[in-house]
C-alpha cells in the first residue's frame, strides 16, 4: 500500500511516498529556513506564502522520485494538526482538492503523531513503547499503547525544551535556530561553568516546566553585560543545554522506572540534540532497556513520517471528508476532525 503525506505545519513544504508504513519510497523537502533566519524565529506569513508556492510542484516531485502516479497511490495523508494554522490549511486544503480530484481517501494525521512514526521508516519498532517527544513547540512523555492509542503521562507546564533552546540560543547571540547553534558549541565549553534551577512541577512528578530556565540564561546574559562582564557563551550554551537535557531525561528515568517499559524512544526535532542522544543511551545501558532513535534525516518536520503514520490511521479505518479542517492545538491523545 502507497501512501501519499503531505506536510506543511511549520516551515518545511513536504511530500512523500511510503509503502506499508515503513519503506521510504520518496522524501521531499522544501524549507524557506534561511528566509526565518533574517528574523531570529518562524514568520508565519511568510511560512504560509512558501507553501502556497511550492507544494504543487513538491508534490510532483515526490512522485516522481518514488516512480508512481496518482492512479498507484492508494491514500492521501496530511498534517491537519498542531502547527501555524495558515501553514496547516495549504497543505490541508491541498490534499483535499487532490483527494477528490484523483477519488482518493483522505486520512488525517497529527503532527505528534506523525513524529514518532519517524521511527518506524528504519527500525522493527512496533507499540507498546515509551515515548519522549521533544521539540520546538511540544515536551511530552506518552506511552504508545497501539499505533493510534495514545496516553500522556507527562508534559511541559509552560515552555517547550525546544523553544527554550531557541530563545536562549538568540540571547547568546547565536545564530537561528538556536538548539542546534547550542548544540554545536556546547561541545567546547564547559557543562559545569554555570548553575541553573532545576525546575520541578509541584503534584506533577512527570511534567515539565522550562520557561524558568529560559529566564535563568536571558538574566545571566543582560546581568553581565550590565556590569560589564564577559559571558563565555561556549560555557553558558554547554551549562543551560546540560540543564535542559537533565530535566528531561530525570523525568524519563522516573516514568519508565514505575511504568516497567523496556522500550524507550526519543521523537521529535529535539531528538537529533547530541547531548539528549547520549544521555538517553546512557539511561537505557543502565537499566537495561531498548533504545529507539530516528535517523538525524527524519527528526525534523517531513513527510515521510506522515505517510508512515497516515498509514496506520488508514488500517485503523480514520478518514476525512471534504470539510477537514487544520487546528494550531490538538491533543495527541484525543484527535477530532
Amino acid at each position: 500500500m502507497k501512501i501519499l503525506g503531505i506536510e506543511s505545519s511549520c516551515d518545511e513544504t513536504a511530500a512523500a511516498v511510503v509503502e506499508d508504513g515503513r519503506t521510504v519510497k520518496s522524501n521531499i523537502i522544501a524549507s524557506s529556513l534561511e528566509e526565518h533566519k533574517l528574523y531570529g524565529g518562524v514568520v508565519p506569513e511568510i511560512a504560509s506564502r512558501r507553501h502556497a508556492e511550492s507544494i504543487s510542484g513538491v508534490v510532483k516531485e515526490a512522485l516522481m522520485q518514488a516512480d508512481c502516479t496518482m492512479d498507484d497511490i492508494d491514500a492521501i495523508a496530511v498534517t491537519f494538526a498542531p502547527g501555524l494554522i495558515g501553514a496547516l490549511l495549504v497543505g490541508v486544503n491541498f490534499a483535499k482538492g487532490l483527494a477528490a480530484a484523483a477519488d482518493k481517501p483522505l486520512v488525517p494525521v497529527h503532527h505528534l503523531r506523525s513524529h514518532i512514526a519517524s521511527n518506524y521508516l528504519t527500525s522493527d519498532l512496533e507499540p507498546p513503547f515509551l515515548c519522549l517527544i521533544v521539540s520546538g513547540g511540544h515536551s511530552h512523555i506518552v506511552a504508545v499503547n497501539s499505533y493510534t492509542d495514545y496516553e500522556i503521562i507527562g508534559k511541559t507546564r509552560d515552555d517547550a525544551a525546544g523553544e527554550a533552546l531557541d530563545k536562549a540560543g538568540r540571547t547568546m547571540g547565536l545564530p537561528y535556530p538556536g538548539g542546534i547553534s547550542i548544540d554545536k558549541i556546547s561541545k567546547t565549553g564547559n557543562s559545569d561553568a554555570y548553575a541553573f534551577p532545576h525546575p520541578k512541577v509541584d503534584g506533577a512528578p512527570f511534567d515539565f516546566s522550562f520557561s524558568g530556565l529560559k529566564t535563568s540564561v536571558i538574566n545571566t546574559v543582560h546581568n553581565a553585560e550590565q556590569k560589564g562582564e564577559r559571558i563565555n557563551i561556549p560555557d553558558l550554551a554547554a551549562s543551560f543545554q546540560k540543564n535542559v537535557v537533565d530535566c528531561l531525561i530525570s523525568n524519563l528515568e522516573k516514568v519508565s522506572e514505575k511504568f516497567g517499559y523496556n522500550k524507550i524512544v526519543l521523537a521529535g526535532g529535539v531528538s537529533a540534540n547530541s547531548l539528549l542522544r547520549s544521555k538517553s543511551e546512557q539511561l537505557c545501558r543502565k537499566h537495561n532497556r531498548k533504545l529507539y532513535l530516528p535517523e538525524l534525516k527524519y527528526c525534523g518536520d517531513n513527510a515521510a513520517m506522515v505517510a508512515s503514520q497516515g498509514y496506520y490511521e488508514y488500517l485503523a479505518g480514520v478518514r476525512a471528508e471534504s470539510s477537514l479542517n487544520a487546528y494550531a492545538t490538538m491533543p495527541i491523545d484525543i484527535v477530532n476532525f
